[in-house]
């Protein structure tokens, strides 16, 4: 028997090196792709996580793929309750279920809705186990690879997961929980039972790559980085004297520094806030879009300071964005550093894709560093910097020749590395490799009997 098996072994790696050797080649498969993919939030929701897959998608779609999406009914969207059960959008399919609201904006309630969705999207997999031959799983909610592993197990059908934030990793860095206590111990455990059995790993930056890999070494050669992105079609350069957004909340003829999306426990605020009390006096405005769990922290801190020159809007509905993001003069990223191989903040693209300047709060080692400085386009500070971000607002408001060239030459860096197309046809060659990788076990496996 041990004979046997090391001969399987070898075959195996016979076969599947010879694809892999390929790396210049495009990758080539003897079956079309039919892609089913699992994501709890989509749009109507406003989650940005749902955006970014509603645009992937339909861009894999365009290449021909055929996609089925099962998804929930919107538990976070504006003026709207309810979508289409079933949706057909050119050769992508959306499938809606219906959604669980216990205790909506409290952890245990957002715990709860995604095990129910999780057991739904569970029960819709086992339905139709023969329609799709790969399986794309988000963590969104952080548990649902484990839907991947079942049904390779059951059914022989491939997965790749895109890790959009690593758990229980985060909760152990914000001392949620210990790294020894059980429930940390076993999530581990059950990670590395489902990164090995995929076929594909998706991360949004190298380092959480480096995360992922001193968690679980052994899985190496199929953790790929792809980056989050933006539509420069979408979302274009609109003067401030013509968006209507800035007249609205009078941003015209100041000079506005924008952060847009979440305001949650692995971003710095502490910075901006001490950014925004040294230049309280000066014609400058901070504007925060969205919400999270230091929002309201924020905003009493804001009050006890009595600072005038912050102003607080929720979350944008989808068509307002094009016009909102390009309501500043500067675009703030900010990522905590206990935090920093642990999540990627996509509002970076979008940044990118207004064609602003970008200033970035992370850590010394972080690769928004090195992005920042590739494209040219803004700055980046330590945190707890806040004078050394003071001194850069204080310097883009006197030179409007600078916020132009830096503006233009990240959005040119983001048409250039991270649109739609150029990251859907990223995804494409890893969900072909993972078609390539079945093929290749089936045929051992033949070969065998």
């Amino acid at each position: 028997m041990r004979f046997n098996k090391l001969i399987n072994l070898k075959l195996f790696h016979s076969v599947f090196s010879q694809q892999r050797n390929n790396v210049d080649k495009p990758i080539r498969t003897q079956q079309s792709i039919k892609l089913s993919v699992i994501t709890q939030f989509f749009p109507p929701d406003y989650a940005a996580t749902g955006q970014l897959i509603e645009e992937l998608v339909m861009n894999l779609g365009s290449l021909g793929i055929d996609v089925e999406v099962f998804t929930s009914q919107p538990g976070y969207a504006y003026q709207v309750k309810s979508a289409p059960p079933v949706e057909l959008r050119g050769q992508v399919r959306i499938q809606r279920s219906r959604t669980a609201q216990l205790w909506m904006g409290r952890i245990r309630g957002k715990a709860v809705n995604g095990v129910l969705y999780t057991l739904r999207a569970a029960l819709h997999l086992f339905r139709g186990k023969y329609r799709n031959n790969v399986l794309l799983v988000t963590t969104a909610p952080p548990f649902l690879p484990l839907l991947g592993y079942f049904v390779n197990i059951l059914f022989k059908i491939p997965y790749v997961c895109i890790l959009y934030d690593l758990y229980p990793d985060i909760a152990i860095t914000l001392g949620v929980i210990h790294k020894r206590h059980w429930l940390s111990r076993l999530w581990q455990f059950v990670n590395q039972k489902i990164w090995r059995s995929s076929t594909g790993i998706v991360v949004l930056s190298p380092a959480m790559r480096r995360q992922v890999l001193a968690n679980c070494p052994a899985i190496a050669d199929k953790v790929y980085v792809i980056h989050s992105w933006a539509d420069p079609d979408w979302i274009v350069p609109i003067a401030k004297q013509e968006n209507w957004f800035a007249w609205k909340h009078d941003l015209v003829k100041k000079f506005t520094v924008l952060y847009s999306g979440n305001l949650g426990r692995c971003h710095d605020m502490d910075t901006i806030l001490g950014a925004a009390n040294s230049l309280q006096d000066e014609p400058i405005q901070f504007v925060f879009i969205g919400g999270g769990a230091k929002l309201n922290e924020l905003i009493e801190e804001v009050n006890r300071l009595n600072l005038k020159n912050c102003l607080f809007l929720p979350y944008q509905d989808k068509r307002v964005l094009p016009f909102s993001l390009t309501a500043c003069d500067l675009s703030l990223v900010s990522v905590d550093e206990r935090t920093e191989n642990l999540v990627t903040p996509s509002k970076l693209y979008s940044a990118l894709a207004s064609e602003r300047p970008i200033a970035a709060i992370c850590s010394q080692s972080s690769y928004l560093r090195q992005m920042i400085a590739e494209a040219d386009c803004g700055s980046s500070f330590e945190n707890g910097d806040s004078h050394g971000l003071t001194q850069f607002i204080r310097l883009l408001s006197q030179d409007r020749l600078l916020v132009e060239r830096m503006g233009k030459a990240g959005r040119q860096y983001l048409r250039t590395n991270f649109t739609p197309k150029i990251i859907a046809k990223q995804y494409l060659e890893v969900l072909k490799q993972a078609v390539i990788t079945q093929e290749v076990v089936s045929r051992v496996q033949t070969h065998v009997e």
